[in-house]
């Protein structure tokens, strides 16, 4: 549920921030070796890029402008380091920063987390961060419109998107199956998102990137891993689990998590709160 996706060299900017994190990606990874399936064809409003892994601005469907705006990305790309298995960070200070794009893929400014709201490994793979400017501030200042987080589960054929910040690139797919386990090394995630072939081959660096429904600014999901090498539930090879408990992995296959359970999880506020009844986020 992590790893694949990490990477450890910064690019332009983010040369001063270099991460020790697994995976690397393989010698010699450059702009020109990436594979031609991943492109700049691609809207990249609201997408962002990390000193090591690539992340979206969103919002909620209620949101509003005056609200401080939220970057999604992968527990595993949290400046922390990994989540153990289990556990949860809450409302953790933050002073991370996030390079912004505009639809036409420029850097327009740099945006500033105040606090980790929520990150984990556990069930799912995701962070996200408060920053210090509102949804108001960043279109007044950047003409920046935020993506808005769908409430909704996803659907088998769902055509999609995967946009990488961390590389100024995405990948065009679709939603293959849903697994019920997807398991790597001690990281354990439910109803995880397989992603049709050809189309959306991973590589390091695209960890946290938004999965988009096509043809719309609307994130169903965080882009996270992929099975490397064809190994068999280990680091950087995630496998699958069946409701009867069979595994099955295969090389090649890459992999997203859902988001919609956060709004589970949202009180009166629009925050989320982990002591809300039915919250489906690990607490």
């Amino acid at each position: 549920m992590s790893r694949l996706l990490l990477s450890v060299f910064a690019i332009g900017f983010f040369a001063s921030s270099i991460t020790y994190a697994f995976p690397l990606p393989k010698p010699g990874v450059s702009r020109t070796t990436l594979p031609t399936t991943f492109t700049t064809d691609h809207d990249f409003e609201g997408i962002v890029a990390l000193s090591n892994c690539s992340g979206s601005l969103i919002r909620f469907e209620n949101a509003k402008d005056t609200d401080h705006a939220l970057i999604l990305t992968n527990g595993h790309c949290l400046e922390s380091g990994f989540p153990d298995p289990g556990q949860i960070v809450f409302g953790q200070q933050s002073d991370r920063s996030f390079r912004l794009y505009d639809a036409t893929n420029n850097t327009v400014g740099t945006l500033n987390a105040s606090e980790v709201v929520y990150s984990t490994m556990t069930k799912t793979d995701m962070t996200i961060y408060k920053v210090q400017e509102t949804y108001a501030d960043i279109k007044s200042n950047f003409n920046v419109n935020a993506f808005t987080l769908s409430s909704q589960h996803p659907n088998v054929g769902d055509q999609i998107e995967v946009v990488s910040g961390y590389w100024d690139r995405g990948y065009d797919c679709s939603i293959e199956a849903f697994v019920t386990q997807l398991k790597e090394d001690q990281w354990t995630s439910e109803d995880s998102i397989r992603y049709s072939r050809p189309g959306c081959e991973v590589v390091g660096g695209t960890s946290g990137s938004p999965v988009i429904r096509a043809g719309t600014r609307t994130v169903i999901g965080v882009n996270n891993t992929g099975n490397e090498d064809g190994e068999k539930c280990t680091m950087n090879n995630p496998c699958e689990v069946d409701k009867s408990g069979n595994i099955t992995f295969q090389k090649g296959y890459s992999y997203g998590q859902e988001t919609y359970w956060i709004y589970s999880c949202l009180n009166q506020y629009n925050e989320i709160d982990l002591s809300v009844k039915g919250c489906m986020l690990p607490h």
